[in-house]
């Protein structure tokens, strides 16, 4: 080692830390956008649907759309670096290219620091989502959201034409103005209040949007209004105004998904002068404080995964990936629930409001640290120079080469003797393997934003754990409704990458095997995840959703909820179930 020079030793490192950033930003940028999109289908079932059934143009639909991705990246760039660490260093220790790094002279603390380059640069962007985009990106989704209402109610009123987009709110207009500043002989029946429903007739009237208040209010100008009680009929009373402002609920006109208003919306200086504001007042700070503690925490997160993910990743066991992955879920899993129960704390005044958000980043750093120390002995006492380059030289010494591990060399010695039978349940159990695995991994992410979703509630007290966990059982169905398709698609590109890299299909079809007959097992396989979720969908999937919804509503309102039992054609399908679910 000691003749070698110092341009030899470094070509040696750069290229080992080439190798590692290459088998890890793949699956990095892979899992970033699996889990971002994940994270987006519930807001584009409820929104982007709800929107283009309200006409509104594409153009705006993905400007609003787009407005949504920052508050998912926040959350995804951390699980998708530990999941990439974990996938490429699972390959590396698969492959046995960490041993041989290590006989080279390249300790585990050596392959850390490309490792960290990446958390360092993951940790940037997150910090920027954070604090600039998401604050920017709420505020837009407001505005977009708003403009849209207001020109919406104004440039879809026609003309003598019943308008009736706006919930229990009846509207008709003789004429609009040729400026398009209002209409002219309005009539308005708002029967919001069913016991007590109003009706307006004005000469005037128009819709005025308050931005900085976030109203959306029709305004009539000179008319009466009439009211009637259906169940004193005799009753009548009628008034007279110059002006009436009738307020409307832009969350019952518009969608109702969207980012939480409040804090995550404000920037740090913002944040700061709440703070200081609620202190003035006698009131605890810990909710702004946190908030801004939080833009950083969970940036630095990155890092405390990346050291996590290297002490899980780096193994001496073949089998090992599907267990790393499982523990990396596990691990994303535990940083949030020590965080919302930090959070907990500190509004019990328990921890300080400044420590609470970093408090996971610490118990998980300290964790990683003792890890990489375990590791880095283990793997130096297992290393074994002789026995590795035995079986190399033994290997060379006798002639024999095997370019493709994953295939007995008598499998093609002929295409005579070629086992189709072999091949088939070689590519099967690798695609139901793959798809096992994304679909753990993917279906852990959804239980975690969902957690997270409804962790303040936990925490607050408002609910409990086996409601939470009841909640949990019922919405899984749906869950694996919509990772199954994507789990599939996501093992059959890894499949098919995975046998292209390694040359196989290209001896596949030197053995007489073409593309069709070598992707029959994962067509069939697919074909089984088709009819699974058929069978979910005509089985328990209606009942399933219904119990979740009426739970979810109980852990949000504290209301209590009905749950359903056995739903019957002949009821009505929202007939008891609350109003607002």
């Amino acid at each position: 080692f000691k003749q070698k020079t110092a341009y030899e030793i470094g070509v040696r490192l750069v290229g080992s830390e080439m190798c590692i950033r290459d088998r890890v930003i793949p699956p990095f940028l892979l899992a970033l956008l699996v889990f971002t999109f994940l994270l987006m289908i519930p807001p584009i079932m409820d929104v982007a649907e709800e929107l283009i059934a309200k006409g509104v143009d594409a153009l705006t639909v993905i400007k609003i759309m787009a407005t949504l991705v920052p508050q998912g990246l926040g959350i995804t760039i951390p699980m998708a670096l530990l999941l990439g660490v974990l996938i490429g260093l699972g390959r590396l220790s698969s492959d046995r290219e960490t041993v041989a790094l290590q006989a080279c002279g390249v300790s585990i603390y050596r392959i850390l620091f490309p490792l960290l380059v990446l958390g360092f640069m993951a940790t940037s962007v997150t910090a920027y989502v954070l604090i600039f985009a998401l604050p920017d990106a709420n505020q837009a989704f407001r505005e977009i959201t708003f403009r849209t209402v207001a020109s919406r109610a104004e440039g879809e009123v026609k003309e003598r034409v019943f308008y009736d987009d706006f919930p229990n709110v009846m509207l008709y207009v003789r004429e609009v103005s040729p400026t398009g500043s209002g209409w002219n002989d309005v009539f308005l029946a708002d029967t919001r209040d069913s016991d007590n429903p109003d009706i307006y007739v004005a000469e005037k009237g128009q819709v005025v949007l308050n931005a900085a208040e976030r109203t959306v209010d029709i305004v009539l100008q000179t008319g009466s209004g009439h009211q009637v009680n259906p169940n004193e009929p005799n009753n009548y009373e009628i008034h007279e105004f110059d002006e009436i402002i009738i307020g409307l609920d832009p969350e019952t006109v518009f969608p109702r998904a969207g980012p939480q208003r409040g804090y995550p919306e404000l920037t740090i200086p913002q944040l700061q002068q709440e703070a200081t504001r609620m202190s003035e007042m006698g009131m605890s700070p810990h909710r702004p404080i946190m908030e801004v503690h939080r833009k950083f925490s969970i940036p630095y997160a990155c890092l405390v995964f990346v050291l996590i993910g290297l002490c899980l990743g780096v193994t001496n066991r073949k089998d090992g990936k599907l267990a790393s992955f499982a523990l990396g879920i596990g691990v994303i899993f535990s940083y949030y629930v020590i965080m919302y129960g930090a959070e907990a704390l500190a509004k019990a005044s328990m921890v300080s409001p400044h420590l609470a958000m970093w408090l996971p980043n610490l118990v998980l750093g300290i964790a990683g640290l003792v890890l990489l120390s375990l590791r880095a002995q283990s793997i130096e006492s297992t290393i074994r120079m002789p026995s590795f380059f035995s079986k190399r030289s033994s290997n060379a010494r006798t002639g024999s080469s095997n370019p493709l591990p994953f295939f007995k060399a008598s499998i093609f010695t002929t295409p005579k003797r070629f086992g189709v039978g072999r091949l088939d349940w070689y590519v099967a159990r690798l695609y139901i393997g793959l798809s096992l695995l994304a679909f753990v991994g993917l279906l852990g992410i959804f239980y975690i934003s969902t957690f997270i979703d409804l962790s303040d509630k936990l925490f607050k007290g408002q609910t409990s754990g086996a409601l939470l966990l009841q909640y949990f059982w019922y919405a899984t169905p749906q869950f694996v409704y919509f990772v199954l398709p994507i789990s599939a698609l996501v093992a059959a590109l890894v499949t098919v990458g995975l046998l292209t890299k390694s040359s196989e299909l290209t001896v596949m079809k030197a053995c007489g095997v073409s593309l069709y007959r070598a992707s029959l097992p994962v067509f069939v396989s697919s074909l089984f995840w088709s009819l699974a979720l058929f069978a979910l969908s005509e089985s328990v999937l209606a009942n399933s959703n219904r119990q979740a919804q009426a739970l979810n509503q109980e852990i949000r309102t504290g209301e209590p909820c009905l749950l359903y039992t056995s739903p019957s054609p002949r009821d009505g399908l929202l007939s008891r179930m609350p109003s607002s679910a």
